[in-house]
């Protein structure tokens, strides 16, 4: 049987999707709280069939919890560690670093004691660090210690110390790190506020780069990734490196929009995180601007899965049919052949 950690965030439920259409059984790690029927619709927004429901074990427990945790894992061999907690709010540093660093410590540890087979742990393109110079960042980066990451990047970098440090003591293993994930899943707190952010922002644009990747094909790699005999190994996933104009030109022509013709430089971001900081502190709700991540969506970052692609013959999807499905998904085009 297979544990996932996260099961219910945008990856998680891609990735519960795709190990039961396989009809793989799945038993996924919940936090109390949360009544199954809840659970089972997330899988709802994917048409998952009744067989596929049927194969979901929900387990209560948290990753935090070790003893809840090593319970879950009785009669596991495979576990996909996905649970994590994004925000650029330093305000949620603490709550990152436990969760993020001290629950991968806890993943890892249950692994070793319950006699996991292998586990495929979720990283980030963050935990790669930024350059001091443009170029291309790919698996053999080294981390440095730099005022530009951040508390994010940090947290990530800390977890796969955590994940090394299980390889080292005999556990298999591997690592992904994926770029900025594009998928409409059915959560719009966690994964559609990204498409309609990206609907509001299109007369808006930089030359920030990044890079992105569909989350259907960070799913099948980590499963590609999970049958085969590799381990102790990390594998960036990253489709195509965009700049925010490029990404946002892409969205207009398959909303029929007009593109990006307002241009936004270091000024406007300034202003812009130091307003939403206010705001957060008056309404005492988590800023959606902050210094972090208008810090990235001004830089260049360009990333290579050419490692991956060679080594398993792999063809990502295309960023542009990435946002078509997820606009037609949340209903904003009518058929995926427009644009």
């Amino acid at each position: 049987m297979i544990l996932v950690t996260g099961g219910t965030g945008l990856l998680g439920s891609y990735l519960l999707h795709e190990l039961t259409g396989r009809g793989k059984k799945v038993r996924v790690l919940f936090r109390p709280g949360k009544h199954v029927d809840e659970l089972n619709q997330v899988l709802g927004c994917f048409n998952a069939s009744k067989s596929q429901i049927d194969l979901i074990e929900w387990f209560e427990g948290d990753i935090l919890d070790f003893v809840s945790l090593t319970e879950a894992m009785k009669g596991i061999e495979q576990v996909y560690h996905c649970a994590a907690i994004i925000s650029f709010d330093p305000r949620d540093l603490k709550q990152m670093l436990h969760t993020n660093v001290d629950g991968t410590a806890n993943v890892v540890n249950a692994c070793l004691q319950e006699g996991v087979k292998k586990l495929c742990h979720v990283s980030s393109i963050a935990s790669l660090g930024r350059p001091e110079q443009e170029g291309i960042i790919d698996e053999d980066a080294k981390w440095k210690t730099s005022r530009r990451n951040s508390g994010y990047a940090i947290s990530k970098y800390g977890g796969e110390r955590e994940v090394w440090r299980g390889i080292e003591e005999g556990l298999k293993a591997v690592i992904v790190n994926p770029s900025v994930i594009l998928g409409a899943g059915c959560h719009p707190k966690a994964t559609n506020r990204l498409f309609h952010s990206i609907e509001k922002m299109i007369p808006f644009y930089n030359d920030g780069v990044n890079g992105y990747v569909d989350a259907r094909d960070v799913v099948r790699a980590m499963i590609l990734l999970m049958e085969s005999d590799v381990s102790g190994e990390r594998y960036v996933m990253n489709a195509e490196n965009l700049s925010l104009k490029e990404l946002f030109t892409m969205a207009a022509e398959i909303l029929g929009k007009r593109p990006p013709f307002i241009p936004v430089g270091r000024a406007f971001f300034s202003l812009a995180w130091r307003v939403e900081w206010l705001r957060s502190r008056i309404t005492g709700q988590s800023a959606l601007i902050t210094r972090e991540n208008t810090r990235s969506a001004r830089s260049k970052s360009f990333y290579s899965s050419e490692k991956f692609q060679k080594q398993f013959n792999y063809t990502f999807i295309p960023i542009r049919q990435s946002l078509k499905d997820a606009f037609l998904k949340l209903g904003k085009i009518e058929s995926a052949e427009k644009a």
